[in-house]
């Protein structure tokens, strides 16, 4: 299909094609001439990819680059190139801080792997400092509970990782860890409202 085509099936104006191009994050057309190029389904994917990215997840453009570009060209260590898709996601948290005396004091305590590169260590500690002035519970207990069923959900998302080859499960992990989140968030957030829903009915 033409330029044109593409940008009637996928919604998206031909301006924006051409940028996503020019950025590298749709793959050029195969030239069938020095004016015309054909795209095709794989290129409809793409850019559904995108739009899960920037309009549904809400991620800025420069974000959906880096976790395309790690789709596309992941590095051979799956625990860096995870680290690097977290980076992307929100919370932005500075990442050239080794300091993080809440975030290590909680993951020792919880016996999780302390790492203070891998960016989830910096958010834990921006949200363990955010409930801490909030006047919050933080306690090892209420961090336990958390962790236990975050732990659950982690180890059913790694299972099916490590039967596939590494080609495969770098971009399923990239992919999986930035669209189910909004997933998980909303289910954490009908619960509260089923529970109390439930709870009031009942009483």
């Amino acid at each position: 299909m033409k330029i044109s085509e593409l940008s009637e099936r996928s919604g998206v104006p031909v301006a924006t094609l051409k940028f996503y191009i020019r950025e590298g994050m749709l793959p050029r057309g195969e030239a069938v001439s020095a004016t015309r190029a054909e795209y095709g389904e794989e290129h409809l994917a793409r850019l559904r990819l995108i739009a899960a990215l920037a309009d549904v997840r809400g991620l800025p453009l420069s974000r959906v680059r880096e976790i395309l570009n790690l789709v596309d060209a992941p590095v051979d260590d799956p625990i860096e190139t995870l680290g690097r898709a977290v980076g992307a996601l929100p919370p932005y948290v500075e990442r050239d801080r080794d300091d993080h005396p809440r975030a290590r004091a909680a993951i020792e305590e919880l016996g999780l792997t302390y790492d203070a590169g891998f960016t989830a260590v910096a958010q834990l500690e921006e949200g363990l400092r955010a409930l801490e002035h909030a006047g919050l519970d933080a306690s090892p207990e209420t961090l336990r509970r958390y962790s236990d069923a975050m732990r659950q959900v982690a180890a059913s998302e790694i299972a099916p990782v490590a039967a596939m080859p590494l080609d495969e499960a770098i971009p399923y992990a990239v992919l999986g860890t930035a669209l189910y989140e909004p997933v998980m968030l909303a289910l954490r957030r009908l619960a509260h409202h089923d529970l109390l829903v439930k709870a009031r009915d009942a009483g």
